[in-house]
């Protein structure tokens, strides 16, 4: 089947369903998953968890939104299988589109690993997903999207003229720092969780390799590099200037084609995803000496890490016309600087999520509260709520994702209430979170099937009840 982007982005989903007609908030709450005959991959843990989680939800809606969302990626979006050798082999797509993306399949994960130890299924997905994305990264580390095949060409109606080196097993190969900034987390996260070496084989540790040698490629410091890409589209954001994008002084920083949310960068440092990379890389040395004792990786991995942060001090922040010390989203070098944010992550907004700075750091917070603001052109205010969005889907859109960064990242729990508060309003009657609702309308969305923002927002509730379970009443 060849599948079109404006479909999946008019209709919200190709096999989801749009929201119940009539649905009001006194409708009854009827379980959105799938029949368990249905269910693509099922973890005892999970399950467990959701009761446990979900007793100490009072608030029936948030409780019902919940048990939808948190096994959406396990329900619906996970194919097991084993490689010639034997190991497991995990392929996990998005939601509506049938392609394995490096950042989202890590971040679909991420909401079980605290579960992983007590799981041995559960496990092999964490096995099975390293080893697929170690194998994804050696077909082409510029690749942000690949196909379960690996040597099917890309039935992505959108990409299957691009003006770039397309190889067989890419879906689309749109160069983004973030994509193997999530490969090194997922491989970090589990080894630091399990200490089991067994998915950092030779395979593994060569897609190390070629991380670190593509984003010194990207560095650019002698010449553009191998990477080229351009599309005939409509919207600029699908396209780089001149196959390579706007010019730069080369300073350290990687330069990225394109952003988390797959639209062009205008100015090529993209600094949440360059300091994203920074704490990644410093991820992928503790992994490549604990598990594999390889100090040369750890090394190089570690004093690329040093170079881009020593970079970002100097190049990664602006001033506001208001005189506030911001990170900016986009620098080229030369002096110029975009300040706004994404709603995608990493984003300035979710740094102190992913870990890469402290929460209570002067300089994100300073950042954090003027992404949340009219400072960031890409800020909306509607009827329906208030949040980030992006060009991806345009002005008066707001995501989700943005909303559940937000109260990941708040210290007080008035602000953790209003993003509930909002997420609850604006699920449009589906029970599930969506890439983004309407500003005055929430039942205006797209994707209904985003397991991304499912999974993240299942995270959200995990992490509340545990820290503050007086929210959840």
């Amino acid at each position: 089947m060849t599948i079109t982007r404006r479909a999946v982005m008019a209709t919200g989903g190709l096999l989801a369903a749009m929201p119940r007609v009539g649905w009001a908030a006194d409708a009854p709450l009827t379980s959105q998953r799938p029949a368990p005959k249905d269910r693509r991959f099922v973890s005892p843990a999970v399950e467990r968890e959701i009761v446990r989680v979900g007793r100490r939800i009072g608030d029936p809606e948030l409780r019902w939104m919940f048990e939808n969302c948190y096994p959406n990626t396990l329900d619906t979006t996970v194919k097991m299988g084993v490689v010639v050798d034997g190991k497991p082999d995990a392929f996990v797509i998005t939601g509506d589109i049938p392609c394995l993306w490096l950042r989202d399949s890590a971040a679909q994960v991420r909401p079980y690993l605290h579960l992983v130890k007590t799981d041995p299924k559960l496990k092999e997905l964490f096995r099975g997903l390293i080893a697929r994305q170690a194998r994804s990264i050696l077909i082409d580390p510029y690749a942000n999207a690949f196909m379960e095949d690996p040597t099917a060409k890309s039935d992505l109606e959108w990409s299957q003229s691009d003006r770039t080196d397309m190889k067989p097993g890419v879906g689309e190969r749109k160069w983004e720092v973030d994509s193997l900034c999530y490969a090194m987390r997922l491989a970090h996260d589990y080894w630091s969780t399990t200490r089991d070496p067994r998915p950092f084989d030779a395979t593994w540790a060569q897609s190390a390799r070629a991380i670190v040698r593509t984003f010194r490629e990207q560095q650019r410091k002698d010449g553009p590099g191998p990477y080229r890409f351009q599309r005939s589209a409509p919207q600029p954001s699908e396209t780089l200037q001149a196959g390579y994008g706007a010019p730069t002084r080369k300073v350290g920083l990687i330069h990225s084609g394109f952003r988390p949310s797959d639209d062009a960068c205008t100015y090529p440092f993209l600094i949440p995803s360059n300091v994203f990379a920074v704490t990644t890389l410093r991820e992928l040395a503790v992994v490549a000496q604990g598990a594999r004792q390889d100090a040369g990786l750890a090394a190089d991995a570690s004093a690329l890490a040093d170079e881009v942060e020593r970079a970002l001090r100097e190049y990664g922040t602006m001033t506001l016309r208001d005189g506030r010390r911001v990170w900016a989203y986009e620098v080229d070098g030369f002096g110029n600087a975009a300040f706004m944010d994404d709603a995608n992550v990493p984003s300035l907004s979710g740094l102190a999520f992913l870990g890469c700075v402290r929460a209570d750091e002067p300089l994100w917070r300073a950042t954090a509260a003027a992404a949340w603001s009219d400072a960031n052109p890409w800020f909306f205010r509607g009827k329906a709520g208030e949040g980030i969005g992006g060009p991806h889907v345009g002005e008066g859109q707001i995501w989700p994702m943005s909303i559940i960064m937000r109260a990941f990242s708040a210290t007080d729990d008035a602000t953790i209430r209003r993003c509930l508060a909002v997420l609850k309003a604006t699920h449009g009657g589906t029970g599930f979170m969506h890439e983004s609702f309407d500003q005055d309308d929430p039942k205006t969305f797209t994707r209904s099937w985003f397991a991304w923002a499912n999974g993240l927002f299942g995270q959200l509730i995990v992490h509340l009840a545990t820290t503050r379970p007086q929210l959840l009443g």
